[in-house]
């Protein structure tokens, strides 16, 4: 068996060595195999955007129809300017409860009969909060499109907020809290988030904390709902089988009685600048470390949003994705790495993340932060870009599919106060980012000098090496001990953990009821 395969190796290093000598002999070029570059996409098909109207009601409601008649299915959906940065001080989570009750039971319906009657129809009901917007949905077929609106309008207008369904959802709440403080992927989050935007209402949780939480009383909520919910202070969204008459004579029959009121004005203030700093987050049993690595970006209407957006596609998105070929596939250190930018009403965040195991937590750290430097300061390739842009313009019409879809791009644009025409020459304005764009806004917009970076694992296999990747200085907080509305993220009752060096204390805002309106739906 040997000698068998000696010689049949043999035979292979002498055709292989024949094949290169005919290939220079004719001057071939012998391709390169197997090629590591995916194939090209298929030519992207058209998309035509539904027709649609806007009016105003008398009152001020916004409404929005568009006409989509290829199912018999309506999505009517309305969006409140009003969401969890806007939770009074010690009463985060107030906008996320809110939301969650309004289906739980209204002033003329019981919890029940609203889930009996929209079953019985086979719909759909449902409501959230974002950062800045709270939103309620119903999905109908047509022939009970006036019933859909009935019912949306009640939980809307009529909430009832009872006790009981508070006690409830404040469990539930609670509970959910218990469980994800537990899980370093949502903890390096919501740490991110606090690090990132400091005091600022969107670095705040949305779901509140366990004091927080206990806090929120039913008159709490109700003052919410009369502060803020207001025709005038509303978007509502009809997508999908019926006709624009329909559709705004049903509008006006369901909320034109909802009275105008005066929605106070809320002060708007900029968060924190860009500013090098560390957290350490310990989970002294962990076995990998979550990293999340980034700083302020830039708001959702901005003119250089879309390139920013495909800058960061590029440093890890989906269609080209850098973090991921270096971390993974160059060197072996994760499963997954990612970059998102998240672009709200007044600013956003771009964040990078990925795990690794402890031991490599240093190695993936200077990974990222060399890959953030490198997109700055060199030229993106042609077809880099050019595989960012396929992804974006090629899954656009995933997103415009159904009536719900449509309902939900529809009241972003409108949100952002964009022209709902962005969404009919979405792939044109896509693929209209040249390389020389992308170098610019990189220059302009990322800092990697100024990034924020939370570690979220057992710190004493990598803490000691942190100054290697220029990084002197951290706050290392024990998850037992993390406070998110600390200045340090530190219990008021424990004290600080030695660490070589700590960051200075992160000063609150002066005023805590800031607010400003926020983020897609949902963020």
């Amino acid at each position: 068996m040997t000698a068998h395969w000696g010689g049949t190796r043999r035979l292979a290093l002498a055709l292989l060595a024949a094949i290169a000598v005919t290939s220079a002999a004719t001057g071939a070029q012998v391709p390169n195999w197997p090629d590591e570059l995916p194939p090209r996409p298929l030519p992207a098909r058209d998309v035509e955007f539904p027709p649609y109207e806007i009016r105003t009601l008398p009152n001020g409601l916004q409404v929005v129809v568009v006409l989509h008649h290829e199912q018999p299915v309506v999505s009517i959906r309305m969006l409140v300017r009003a969401g969890s940065s806007f939770d009074p001080r010690g009463k985060n989570g107030l906008a996320s409860i809110a939301a969650a009750l309004l289906d739980q039971g209204t002033t003329t319906r019981s919890a029940a009969q609203l889930a009996d009657t929209i079953d019985s129809i086979g719909g759909g009901l449902g409501a959230g909060a974002g950062s800045d917007v709270t939103f309620a949905s119903a999905v109908v077929m047509k022939d009970s499109f006036d019933l859909g609106l009935d019912l949306l309008s009640d939980i809307v207008r009529n909430p009832a907020f009872h006790e009981e369904e508070l006690d409830r959802q404040r469990q539930q709440a609670m509970s959910g809290l218990t469980v994800g403080y537990q899980d370093p992927d949502l903890v390096a989050g919501l740490v991110f988030d606090r690090l990132v935007y400091g005091f600022h209402p969107y670095g705040m949780p949305n779901s509140g904390t366990p004091d927080s939480l206990q806090s929120i009383t039913s008159a709490d909520l109700h003052a919410f709902h009369r502060q803020f919910f207001a025709p005038n202070n509303a978007i509502l969204a009809v997508v999908g089988d019926v006709t624009a008459p329909e559709a705004f004579n049903g509008a006006e029959r369901a909320f034109g009685a909802w009275a105008r009121q005066e929605v106070d004005a809320v002060p708007a203030a900029d968060p924190p600048p860009p500013t090098r700093r560390l957290v350490i987050v310990n989970k002294a049993d962990a076995v990998q470390t979550e990293i999340r690595v980034g700083h302020l970006g830039i708001p959702r209407k901005h003119p250089d949003y879309m390139a920013m957006d495909l800058a960061v596609k590029i440093l890890g998105g989906e269609g080209s994705n850098r973090l991921q070929r270096v971390l993974r596939s160059e060197r072996g250190l994760t499963y997954g790495a990612s970059a998102d930018i998240q672009a709200l009403k007044r600013t956003g965040d771009i964040a990078a993340e990925t795990d690794t195991r402890s031991e490599a937590t240093i190695e993936a750290l200077r990974v990222i932060v060399d890959e953030f430097s490198r997109l700055q300061r060199e030229r993106v390739h042609e077809r880099e870009l050019a595989d960012a842009q396929a992804y974006l313009a090629g899954s656009f019409p995933l997103t415009i599919e159904t009536p719900d879809a449509i309902a939900a791009q529809v009241l972003n644009a409108l949100f952002y106060e964009l022209p709902l025409s962005d969404l009919e020459t979405y792939r044109e304005r896509v693929n209209a980012v040249t390389p020389e764009d992308i170098q610019r806004v990189a220059r302009q917009y990322l800092k990697p000098d100024r990034l924020s970076v939370v570690l979220v694992g057992n710190a004493s296999s990598f803490a000691s090496r942190l100054k290697g990747v220029g990084f002197d200085e951290y706050d290392l907080v024990e998850l037992s001990d993390l406070d998110l509305t600390a200045a340090d993220f530190r219990r008021a009752d424990r004290p600080a953990a030695l660490a070589p060096a700590r960051l200075p204390q992160l000063l609150p805002f002066a005023d805590f009821q800031v607010r400003l309106p926020s983020p897609s739906l949902p963020r």
